[in-house]
């Protein structure tokens, strides 16, 4: 293996490992709230389904797909940001959000170093 090639096999490992505690931090917080007995609105559903549901979703499709996953993660947090926005007149606070989907951001940049590499080698 070249040295050139080991930088995309390390951001792809760190963007794997963060999408896995990301998705259980999720997790952790959808079994909390499942026993409140409160359901979430229609207007709810909306936000839910771009964060968490879009943005894990992409993460777990970038294990298959780097770059396909990254885009979906980056653009359901976008989405869920604009939703946000609208709804309430300002930003979520707080650097969480995107912090829970920034490995979607290291996907994007394991598949472009990757296909850096595949160029340099060829």
């Amino acid at each position: 293996m070249a040295t050139g090639s080991i930088t995309p096999v390390v951001v792809r490992w760190v963007a794997r490992v963060w999408s896995i505690l990301s998705v259980i931090f999720i997790l952790a917080f959808a079994i909390g709230e499942a026993g409140s007995g409160r359901g979430p609105t229609a207007r709810e559903w909306v936000g839910l389904s771009l964060f968490p549901i879009g943005v894990c979703l992409g993460l777990i499709v970038a294990w298959f797909c780097e770059r396909l996953g990254g885009i979906l993660a980056l653009v359901s947090l976008v989405a869920f940001y604009v939703w946000n926005v609208g709804r309430s007149g300002r930003l979520p606070r707080g650097p969480f959000f995107f912090l829970v989907a920034a490995p979607g951001l290291l996907f994007l940049a394991a598949a472009l170093l990757s296909r850096q590499s595949a160029v340099r080698e060829s």
